[in-house]
């Protein structure tokens, strides 16, 4: 397999990965009961914080957005790398490398603090970008198209 196929569903499960964080992490709603009870303490609770008045609640979702916005950055990010990688592959390791820690790193992040889900698809991209970075061949190299001569 090439780069660019495993690039390009790294972006596509990051994709699925933004899109039910959005929706179950950013907007989903707490069960009744302790988890209701806290989410309400959090938003009731208003502090001064640099100038501005938040609660925990605002923490939480903002923290929740970037996460999302991250993610949805990753996704278009990645498919745009898997565009290049047809040409410059091998180029592109360090890049890839770099992304395949911070996946690995948001990984251990969500085996920490969250649960399975998040970590399976984490732990399946950072497989697929070490799979583009060691199916990353040397390309051709660029070169500029012809120029037509002057009569």
């Amino acid at each position: 397999m090439k780069p660019t196929l495993f690039l390009r569903i790294a972006s596509v499960l990051t994709l699925i990965h933004a899109i039910l964080h959005t929706i179950g992490g950013v907007f989903g709603k707490p069960v009744p009961g302790t988890a209701a009870m806290v989410a309400a303490t959090m938003q009731s609770n208003r502090f001064a914080v640099f100038g501005v008045t938040r609660s925990y609640a605002d923490f939480y979702f903002g923290l929740g957005m970037g996460v999302t916005i991250f993610l949805s950055v990753s996704t278009v990010l990645l498919w745009q790398l898997s565009n290049l990688a047809r040409t410059q592959a091998q180029t592109l390791r360090p890049i890839l490398a770099t992304l395949t820690l911070g996946f690995i790193g948001m990984a251990v992040n969500s085996q920490l603090y969250f649960f399975a889900g998040p970590v399976i698809v984490e732990v399946l991209i950072g497989i697929c970008l070490g799979a583009a970075i060691s199916t990353a061949k040397p390309g051709e190299a660029f070169l500029p198209a012809p120029v037509a001569s002057q009569p």
